[in-house]
């Protein structure tokens, strides 16, 4: 994970860049994997284990207290996407300039979260007086989709940009969930 940045991702690695890194013979390496493309698909899946632990405590921790689910789950993904171990510029990355294999396995993760997100929404919205979502896997789809873009796009800018790209996120996804309410027949969410 220290190969890889802003410009360069894991399927721009060479075996012997890794191994290096890593400390070890080129040789040593087939002891674990059978190549980078099997190497990189391990990272993916790491990343979004990693990811969506961190992501469900926060919605955990946000329950639980006066600060917004959506603002509180936004603000972890930027500290996240701006932490040094650089797991989720994994997923960003090889889920647009990866190989099939490795976009497959992003596209995974993706839907991990999805359906992770989906039963979130509808405890939710009936918590919040028993309201509806109209298609909360639509919904959750959207807003996973939605928020890997915007990282994908804020992995790039500096770092300053970060409060002005997370009040937006925070607004689309409450626009999200308002449209997925109304259209249900529930009274928008505060």
């Amino acid at each position: 994970l220290a190969l890889i940045g802003p410009h360069r991702s894991v399927s721009t690695l060479s075996l012997r860049e890794v191994a290096r890194e890593a400390g070890i013979a080129p040789n040593s390496f087939y002891r674990q994997f059978r190549d980078m493309d099997e190497l990189t698909v391990a990272l993916i899946d790491l990343a979004g284990r990693s990811l969506r632990t961190i992501i469900g405590e926060a919605r955990q921790r946000a329950a639980s207290s006066e600060r917004s689910v959506i603002r509180l789950s936004v603000e972890t993904f930027f500290e996240q996407l701006r932490a040094d171990h650089k797991l989720l510029h994994v997923l960003l990355r090889e889920g647009s300039a990866g190989s099939d294999a490795f976009k497959q396995a992003v596209d995974r993760e993706l839907g991990y979260f999805e359906d992770e997100l989906r039963v979130d929404l509808i405890r939710l919205a009936a918590a919040d007086g028993g309201a509806v979502l109209h298609e909360p896997a639509l919904a959750s789809k959207a807003i996973t989709r939605l928020v890997f873009a915007m990282g994908a796009t804020a992995v790039d800018q500096p770092q300053e940009k970060d409060a002005e790209l997370i009040e937006q996120l925070s607004q689309m996804l409450r626009m999200i969930i308002t449209g997925a309410r109304t259209i249900a027949g529930n009274p928008p969410t505060r």
